[in-house]
């Protein structure tokens, strides 16, 4: 998992030129609103893509988790049908309602009945490496939906933002490898500072907030630890009446920061902090001074990805394996 954490800057590079080389794209004229389908670390591509383009693209743009399509959702709708394995349920039973209801498909896939589905019937899909866990293609996954989406004509040229992406990768790789000590490491020593606490991450609503999902979910998946997520200012009217004690002795809060965040926005980490460390945790901040979102949200990725890596290292346990979702998995297949 280390070495995949690693790898993300050629990952993305790579996955950006795929989607761009894409062909058979559906035509876009006409189209009132995207739907981005998928389940775990295959739906982070279009939690990625809403939240870096919701202030640059004039139409609305819905994650969908859920094997059942959205009501509006018809041939004026674009829907974007990410599974890794391909094989996902859920996944493809929102695919087959888009066919069933004439919407336009493009759909990112490692191959599996997806990417058989999509070539016998004639709609676009871009074929990723496979190889790796799902949470490890995020960079495949996300930049070559991006990528296809630019050569579709829906987003502008992502060039510059991807190159900066791939410095800001590069840089922390560079700066947060197992050969780096955690004096000089700030994702080694998150996890040193976590320890046994549970985390919960907080970021500003919008790319940060992507953010701290991603970090949620690699600290559940990679870490093997219960964890959190929470978008500011959302949790200063709700979460922050339950940081009371003793409850705060168990966690440790973690604040993903970045330059565009909204100055009244960043007036109430170190208040809601202070409210937190008064209930008991513990609170520490990641930030980035990436410019554009993409870079923002990766560069606060890369952190993440690595922290929770390290989570499981010092406790002894190998990131890479998700038994419990393979032990359920089998369990719902036996009952079908």
């Amino acid at each position: 998992m280390l070495g995949a954490v690693a790898a993300l800057p050629s990952h993305v590079a790579e996955a950006y030129e795929n989607g761009r080389a894409a062909t058979g794209l559906p035509e876009l004229e006409g189209i009132t609103a995207v739907v981005c389908c998928g389940m775990g670390g295959s739906a982070v591509a279009g939690d990625v893509f809403k939240a870096s383009f919701r202030e640059r693209l004039g139409l609305p743009v819905e994650v969908s988790r859920s094997p059942i399509l959205p009501e509006f959702a018809g041939p004026h709708t674009l829907v974007v049908v990410s599974s890794y394995s391909g094989n996902t349920a859920e996944t493809l039973a929102a695919f087959h309602e888009a066919a069933d209801r004439g919407c336009r498909i493009l759909a990112i896939t490692g191959g599996g009945t997806l990417g058989e589905e999509c070539a016998a019937r004639g709609f676009a899909a871009v074929l990723v490496p496979g190889g790796f866990q799902p949470r490890a293609a995020v960079g495949h996954l996300t930049f070559a939906m991006l990528g296809a989406l630019e050569a579709a004509g829906l987003i502008p040229r992502l060039a510059d933002d991807v190159a900066e992406v791939g410095s800001v990768l590069e840089a922390g790789v560079a700066g947060l490898g197992p050969d780096v000590p955690a004096d000089r490491n700030r994702a080694k020593a998150v996890a040193e500072a976590t320890g046994d606490r549970i985390p919960v991450v907080w970021g500003t609503d919008g790319v940060a907030s992507i953010a701290a999902m991603r970090w949620k979910t690699q600290m559940n998946e990679n870490g093997k630890v219960p964890a959190f997520a929470s978008a500011m200012s959302e949790l200063d009217h709700n979460e922050v009446v339950g940081w009371t004690s003793p409850y705060g002795d168990r966690c440790a809060v973690i604040g993903l920061r970045h330059r565009a965040e909204p100055p009244e926005i960043a007036a109430r980490f170190p208040l809601s902090a202070d409210i937190a460390r008064e209930a008991g945790a513990i609170y520490e901040e990641v930030a980035t001074d990436a410019r554009s979102p993409l870079a923002t949200l990766f560069g606060l990725v890369i952190v993440g990805d690595f922290t929770s890596c390290y989570v499981a290292l010092r406790r002894g346990i190998d990131p890479t394996p998700v038994s419990v979702i393979d032990r359920l998995k089998a369990a719902l297949a036996g009952t079908s």
